[in-house]
């Protein structure tokens, strides 16, 4: 594999070569000294889905996107609340719904224009706006009138956000949930530059057009090969930020970035499948609590997966313990419901200690649920099962084990598909397919993140469900302002949805990464994504 621009690799070992020459000393992990670039390579695990903000959606394309663009707030350093970002401050009304941000005055594009109102304004209604095509839409939701103009039942004009001058900006909301301001910290509410943006469709895609206001900027783009970021001189911030670059690497094959790692030429490294149990306490492993889950989609608009018992045959034949310890081996908790299990609950304790656990691993009962499935649809036999995944060791080794344990304990057969992501995504998202590996990472701070996944007709539902019930208790809980009686809707919520068994529960994530030791202050929350505002190379 190719991992970077060949003139541009020997050009940087040849000035390296020069530097150490020149300072007669040199460094055992390329961390950086004095009058040298302080460069972090990490791996992104392959191509960004799309640097432009309502249409990446995944990991892949945020965490490089956090890192370059910036929104109104940003979580905190020290912890995930947010923070004054490209709004230097805000009043909010007493009744909650309207919000009043203020630009900062040195907030500024990388062509040198200043940001302002009217490009937030602009971006959220873009996002909103159906032709746009985002598969975040739903976030633009939170804002009065973005829904309706979404769906084709209203107009641009209706959506409440209001750029009152260059720097005052005013956004209504739908109903006054108390989580505003990290939904304004999510890359899915980034700004964009309005004119880049109406001049040339394609403005997301090259380092020529490109137009970001965060702490870093876009100078290099070798497609599959590496995205280079440099720090933005011109950001508000910019004394904060101690790097000089980052460059991201387009690694699939953990195995292969591990090696690379070993090599001292990427600085943080996934862990192989197979080296986790070997590496999950060694002295370079860092775990960080992640509210995100590892789970399985069944679509519901195809045989056999149209019937409830034998979906929840299905999830009650998997046993995400043996995944966890066996597989994964990274000390994840196992699902036993749908939303996280640490949110904090206003009566006290955690979400999962108030509402209680959801689903359980129990073979006996999930073969009764199968027989009564397949009596209820006139089975002899199931009809032919497939099970897709995206490329991924780890992906591979859980698929054969999921494969192995349904033969054991139900007597089903099923193929396994592999695909590359990009391809899996686009069928994922489209409802293609029958029975996939899937998987979830929290934005903000409230069980809402993930019940709001699977209303009906939200982007991220893909599985064809639809539920009338679930439906009423989440849209109830959004207008109810009392604390503990909208978390009480909420959990009725949850209820419905695991006894409809619409997935398989896997585990919750521990975000596992192997780091040099002369990296310091990445900020990895258990919502939000990859911080490297404060990060260093020491």
């Amino acid at each position: 594999m190719k991992l970077r621009n060949c003139k541009w690799f020997l050009m940087l070992s040849l000035l390296l070569v020069i530097a150490l020459l020149a300072v007669g000393c040199s460094s055992d992990d390329g961390a950086s000294g004095d009058g040298e670039e302080k460069r972090l390579v990490l791996n992104n695990g392959g191509e960004p889905t799309s640097l432009d903000p309502p249409i990446g959606n995944d990991a892949r394309s945020y965490d490089i996107l956090n890192n370059i663009m910036e929104g109104l707030t940003r979580l905190d350093k020290d912890e995930p609340v947010p923070v004054p970002a490209m709004a230097e401050r805000w009043d909010i009304s007493d009744d909650g719904y309207v919000y009043t941000f203020y630009i900062r005055e040195d907030a500024t594009w990388s062509n040198g224009e200043p940001v302002t109102a009217h490009d937030f304004e602009y971006s959220f209604k873009r996002l909103a706006n159906p032709e746009t095509a985002s598969p975040a839409a739903h976030h633009s939701y939170w804002i009065a009138g973005a829904e309706a103009f979404n769906n084709g039942e209203g107009t641009e004009d209706d959506v409440l956000v209001t750029a009152l001058d260059d720097k005052t900006l005013e956004v209504t909301l739908e109903n006054p949930v108390d989580f505003f301001l990290s939904i304004t910290a999510m890359p899915q509410l980034f700004p964009v530059h309005k004119e880049t943006v109406e001049n040339n469709e394609d403005w997301a895609n090259s380092v020529d057009t490109i137009v970001t206001n965060g702490p870093f900027k876009l100078t290099e783009w070798e497609r599959d090969e590496y995205i280079l970021i440099e720090r933005f001189e011109d950001y508000w911030d910019a004394a904060t930020v101690n790097l000089d670059a980052v460059e991201y690497l387009m690694i699939e094959d953990t195995n292969t970035a591990y090696q690379l790692y070993q090599n001292d030429e990427l600085h943080i490294s996934g862990i192989p499948a197979d080296l986790v149990g070997d590496l999950i306490d060694g002295p370079e492993t860092k775990l960080y609590p992640r509210s995100g889950i590892e789970f399985q989609r069944f679509n519901v608009t195809e045989e056999p997966f149209h019937n409830r018992n034998i979906r929840m045959a299905f999830a009650m034949a998997i046993n995400a313990q043996e995944i966890v310890d066996y597989i994964i081996q990274g000390n994840q908790p196992v699902m036993d419901g749908y939303v996280y299990n640490e949110f904090a609950h206003p009566a006290g304790g955690t979400w999962r200690e108030n509402v209680g656990s959801l689903h359980e691993f129990n073979v006996e009962k999930a073969r009764e649920l199968l027989e009564l499935g397949m009596q209820e649809e006139g089975y002899d036999e199931l009809p032919p099962i497939t099970f897709s995944y995206n490329t991924s060791d780890q992906h591979h080794n859980v698929a054969q084990a999921v494969q192995e344990m349904l033969v054991q304990n139900l007597g089903v057969e099923v193929q396994l598909e592999n695909t590359e992501w990009a391809v899996f995504l686009e069928a994922q998202r489209n409802v293609e397919l029958q029975f996939s590996r899937s998987s979830f990472l929290g934005g903000y701070n409230d069980p809402m993140n993930y019940l709001d996944n699977f209303t009906t007709g939200n982007p991220m539902n893909r599985t064809g469900w639809s539920n009338e019930e679930y439906d009423r208790l989440v849209r109830e809980s959004l207008s109810e302002p009392d604390p503990e009686a909208r978390f009480a809707l909420m959990q009725q919520a949850e209820e419905v949805f695991m006894n409809d068994a619409v997935i398989v529960p896997l585990y919750f994530y521990n975000s596992t990464f192997l780091e040099k030791p002369s990296v310091v202050d990445i900020v990895r929350h258990p919502v939000g994504f990859v911080e490297l505002k404060w990060a260093d190379h020491q």
